[in-house]
This record gives C-alpha cells, sequence and structure tokens, in this order.
C-alpha cells in the first residue's frame, strides 16, 4: 500500500514540477551597462525593451518597469521569479535595480537571484558570448546550474 502512496506522490509532485517549468513568469533585469535592458519570460515568449541608461531613468526604473509590464500584459503579481544582473558594470545601475528588486522581494514576496555573467565562466574554458545573453530562456537554467543563491545580493561595482 505504501508504494502505491509513493508512486501518487511522486507522480503529482512530477506533474507539478512540470506544469511550474511551462508556466515560466520571469522578469530579468540589467542595469550594468550602456542602456538599461529588460527581459520578461512569460510561457514560450520571451520579451525585451531597452532604456537610456542615465540618471533621469535611475530615478524612475520602477516605473519604467511597470510599463515595460504593463505593456507586454502583465503586472508584478504574475511574476514569480525576477532575475537581476549584479555586475560588474554602472555603479548607480547596480545600486539602484538591486535596491528596486529587494524592495519588490519585501513587499511581494517574489523570490529574486543575483547573477553576474562571470558566474557563468567555467574556469577551463571562457566564452566571451556569455556576455550578450541572446536567449534569455538560458539565464534560470545557467543559475541552477551555477548555484547562483536565490535571494543573496553581492554586488560587483567597477573600480
Amino acid at each position: 500500500m505504501s508504494l502505491a502512496k509513493d508512486l501518487i506522490l511522486f507522480s503529482s509532485e512530477f506533474t507539478l514540477i512540470i506544469r511550474q517549468t511551462k508556466t515560466m513568469k520571469i522578469l530579468i533585469i540589467d542595469a550594468t551597462r550602456e542602456k538599461i535592458l529588460l527581459g520578461l519570460i512569460l510561457n514560450k515568449n520571451i520579451y525585451t525593451g531597452t532604456y537610456i541608461n542615465s540618471k533621469k531613468n535611475y530615478d524612475k526604473l520602477i516605473i519604467i518597469i511597470k510599463k515595460f509590464l504593463l505593456k507586454n500584459k502583465t503586472n508584478l503579481e504574475k511574476i514569480k521569479q525576477i532575475y537581476v544582473n549584479r555586475g560588474p558594470g554602472s555603479y548607480a545601475g547596480i545600486r539602484n535595480s538591486l535596491s528596486i528588486v529587494k524592495a519588490i522581494h519585501l513587499s511581494k514576496k517574489i523570490d529574486f537571484y543575483s547573477y553576474s555573467y562571470s558566474d557563468f565562466i567555467d574556469e577551463k574554458k571562457i566564452d566571451n558570448k556569455l556576455n550578450i545573453l541572446k536567449d534569455f530562456r538560458e539565464l534560470p537554467n545557467l543559475c541552477n546550474k551555477f548555484n547562483v543563491k536565490k535571494n543573496l545580493i553581492k554586488p560587483i561595482y567597477l573600480s
């Protein structure tokens, strides 16, 4: 009888995992470069937006994020995870994006992953193409593979 229970429990957990992977709702924020890059993964669709990386836009980054989400017919309540680039790069961009993500986490209870492209560089093979992720869909897999910790921030600022 316990084997049957275990099989049913395993089957239920496996089905839940499959459903969760099919309903990805992920926000990606990268304010470390010349342009602020926002990415959104909604199930199988990927949406991106770029914005000028300026002091004016840092001050209204949360407004930019909200407009970006509305443009793509979603909102923060539907987001399940946030990935934010912690650097190296622009000090102000990193500071503001990390502050906003931390505030979202505290107010909406959305988990975040603070990654750096240097997290994904294998010591044996350095691939410069990782500096520009063309397919955001790989970011969650890379964070899992390289054991990027959830809800932990360690910024990397340029000197």
